[in-house]
C-alpha cells in the first residue's frame, strides 16, 4: 500500500539530478514533498517537467497533493 512516508527515490524512477535536487531540499519522502508547491519542487534545479510524470502520479496514489499557494 502506498504510504505518505515512502521514501521518494525507492519509489519514483527520477533522474539523478532530480534525487540529488530533492535529497538536498530535504524532500526524502511523499509527506515532505507535500509540505512544498509545486512551482517551488520545480524551480529547484535538476528537477524538470519529466520529473513531475512520475510525482504527481505518486502524490494522487497516496491522496496527497502539493502546498497550496
Amino acid at each position: 500500500m502506498s504510504q505518505a512516508d515512502d521514501s521518494i527515490a525507492d519509489t519514483v524512477k527520477l533522474s539523478r539530478p532530480a534525487q540529488r535536487a530533492l535529497a538536498a531540499a530535504g524532500i526524502v519522502t511523499f509527506a515532505d514533498l507535500a509540505q512544498w508547491r509545486r512551482a517551488a519542487v520545480a524551480e529547484l534545479h535538476g528537477v524538470g517537467p519529466k520529473s513531475f510524470v512520475e510525482l504527481d502520479p505518486a502524490m494522487k496514489a497516496r491522496g496527497l497533493d502539493y502546498k497550496a499557494a
